[in-house]
């Protein structure tokens, strides 16, 4: 079963698939996830705290399916293909992944300066590849 705050999150992506962030309401998230506003708040602190939190989420996420890509295709050889192949997929499928590694932040919330955008996503990718010398 579901904590509240995945449901709270998942809850928060359904509204972000709908419309972009800054139409993105603490309020309506709270009711379409049938908690107290307040609930929200005390679990994420406001709004930029959910913005985090749903960012860190498709972070951990696209992380987990580098990993899986890689670990699945080392011996292989097709390591960096299934990898390039899973990002493009990432991306089109999740517009808080796309931001993550574009930077593009239209649709989803701003992240924090430490978040992995830009020149930190490269960096977590080659980190990725060095946990699998075998690509």
């Amino acid at each position: 079963m579901p904590t509240a705050r995945e449901v709270l999150l998942d809850t928060a992506v359904s509204a972000l698939a709908a419309r972009p962030w800054g139409e993105v309401r603490m309020r309506e998230v709270a009711a379409a996830a049938g908690v107290s506003r307040q609930t929200l708040h005390n679990e994420f602190g406001g709004k930029d705290g959910l913005g985090r939190a749903l960012i860190g989420r498709a972070a951990d996420d696209y992380l987990a399916g580098i990993d899986e890509a890689l670990g699945t295709h080392a011996a292989t050889g097709q390591g960096p293909v299934e990898l390039a192949l899973w990002t493009v997929r990432a991306a089109r499928g999740n517009a808080l992944v796309k931001a993550l590694l574009t930077g593009f932040y239209a649709v989803a919330p701003p992240v924090a300066a430490a978040s992995p955008v830009g020149s930190d996503a490269v960096r977590l990718v080659r980190e990725a590849l060095a946990r699998h010398p075998a690509c």
